[in-house]
């Protein structure tokens, strides 16, 4: 452990966390030094038990012997910066969730066979880019039973500092990639797709013909426009959830938690 006590804005090391943007650290030219930043204790704890490299860590001072320890304890060798609670909030922009955040290394992304081969449900995420509504659906699919994610590259990166603390590290627990393919290429390893969409041909999330479906993928829309006209024809099935009171749908993120509980494979 190096504990590097910083004193100012401008102390080398610490860009990481201040001045370079979620995208910068993804890296896209140079996937194999991508980064992220996970944000509290007991996310981090969860990265490291997925076998995630972490590379540096800054949390304030009181938390060297307290919150941080045992993370630091499993981290090796690597820079601790660490100051008061107010400089920490000014390098960062926000207070720290209990003070703790850790610059950690992206893995290799599985390939959609991978993550496919042994699922019996999976989701795909088309589109939506809320931080807070990815975070949500991987914590409701880490819940509820869902074995795979499938995200288009219009949606949001589950590794954002801010879906990674909703998610409450269910990204890390989820196993996930990009779909480059249309989604109705998903049938060519064994699934049907269910789109959630109200259109006039759409079931009920509760139809016993979708329960009998032994591998399904569930498709969630952007929170704006929904699903595309071109998957909702492509789909296998096209489902609404009933609802009560003339409302007419839920948040992509409420959805996703009702479709995925109903459609578990039980």
């Amino acid at each position: 452990m190096s504990v590097i006590h910083i004193e100012s804005l401008s102390h080398p090391g610490v860009e990481l966390f201040t001045k370079v943007t979620d995208p910068q650290l993804r890296n896209k030219q140079n996937k194999e030094m991508g980064m992220f930043i996970a944000e509290s204790p007991k996310v981090i704890n969860v990265a490291l038990n997925s076998d995630y490299e972490a590379v540096a860590l800054m949390c304030e001072e009181r938390h060297i012997e307290g919150d941080a320890a045992d993370i630091i304890s499993r981290c090796g060798d690597i820079p601790v910066y660490t100051g008061s609670r107010e400089l920490l909030a000014q390098l960062t922009g926000y207070t720290l969730t209990r003070g703790v955040l850790c610059a950690m290394r992206r893995k290799p992304q599985p390939s959609v066979e991978d993550i496919c081969r042994n699922a019996s449900r999976v989701v795909v995420i088309d589109s939506v880019v809320d931080t807070t509504n990815i975070g949500a659906i991987f914590r409701s699919a880490a819940a509820l039973g869902i074995d795979g994610v499938l995200l288009t590259r219009s949606s949001c990166d589950p590794l954002n500092r801010r879906a990674v603390r909703v998610s409450m590290g269910s990204v890390f627990l989820v196993p996930w990639t990009w779909l480059d393919s249309p989604v109705s290429s998903l049938n060519s390893l064994g699934f049907k797709t269910v789109a959630m969409a109200l259109t006039d041909k759409s079931v009920s999330l509760d139809d016993p013909q979708l329960k009998q479906e032994p591998k399904l993928a569930i498709v969630m829309g952007t929170e704006g426009d929904g699903l595309a006209h071109e998957t909702i024809e492509s789909a296998d099935y096209v489902v609404r959830i009933p609802m009560a009171h003339n409302v007419d749908s839920l948040n992509v993120a409420a959805a996703s938690a009702v479709a995925f509980w109903e459609l578990r494979n039980k």
